[in-house]
């Protein structure tokens, strides 16, 4: 089976900055994936390589078996949740979407506007927080993608609001093949829903695997476990001694 998403010696600079190093690692189709670390390890960057909002440094990326973003069908089978646009309506995004979305299901958005008794001529800046989220989530479901992709979909969301999101996405998963990659900081509601998780710390992929192998061989609780892969990062770093600077 393909792949939901395969990197090797994937980087990423902006400039001298290095984004991402050397990531090597592999998601098997049909999983839900978090994807972990601390601000600035290269979460977002990951992702936005995976849609092809950016091109690579070096290395490869594989989507689904294709290069992302290589053309409309590729497109077509990766949904990515972003930001819903302040100045439009409810109805304006669904129309922008059905636009856009040759595999548009229709039924699907107009079922979960409903469900979520959203006001088709309501503005999404008008919308609480968790109905901005909700309304984000059903534009990228409604396209009926095989792979989704979320860049901390919850990080702002009260907690209701978030268990809300997070079990909408997974009665979605559980009814359809459709492989998830999702990043947060809220380590403790992605193990409620994620059987695979990457942590990304310092730029590089520390340690990747189904949840289940990982708690096995670690012996540690989920939190826990991305505590550790942390800390041994910073520890490393504050161990190595600085080179001294050349004089001029």
């Amino acid at each position: 089976m393909t792949d939901a998403l395969a990197t090797h010696g994937l980087s990423k600079k902006y400039g001298h900055r290095v984004a991402l190093a050397d990531c090597t690692l592999s998601i098997p189709a049909g999983r839900i994936a978090g994807l972990v670390g601390p601000n600035g390890a290269g979460k977002t960057t990951l992702l936005h390589l995976a849609v092809g909002l950016l091109a690579p440094t070096s290395g490869t990326i594989d989507v689904l078996g294709g290069r992302p973003a290589s053309g409309p069908a590729q497109l077509a089978k990766v949904g990515f949740v972003a930001p819903v646009h302040a100045g439009f309506t409810v109805a304006d995004h669904l129309r922008f979407g059905a636009h856009m979305n040759p595999g548009w299901d229709g039924a699907l958005a107009r079922d979960r506007i409903d469900q979520l008794g959203l006001d088709l001529h309501q503005k999404a800046g008008k919308l609480s927080g968790g109905e901005r989220a909700q309304l984000a989530l059903t534009l990228a479901l409604a396209k009926q993608p095989e792979l989704l992709i979320l860049d901390e979909p919850i990080a702002s969301l009260d907690p209701l609001a978030r268990s809300e999101f997070l079990r909408s996405l997974a009665d979605f998963t559980a009814s359809r093949q459709v492989s998830v990659v999702m990043s947060s900081h809220l380590v403790s509601d992605l193990e409620r829903i994620c059987d695979y998780l990457i942590v990304l710390v310092a730029s590089r992929v520390q340690v990747a695997g189904p949840v289940t192998d990982l708690l096995a061989s670690h012996h540690l609780g989920l939190e826990d476990l991305v505590l550790d892969y942390m800390s041994r990062v910073s520890q490393s770093r504050t161990a190595t001694p600085r080179q001294p600077t050349p004089e001029a």
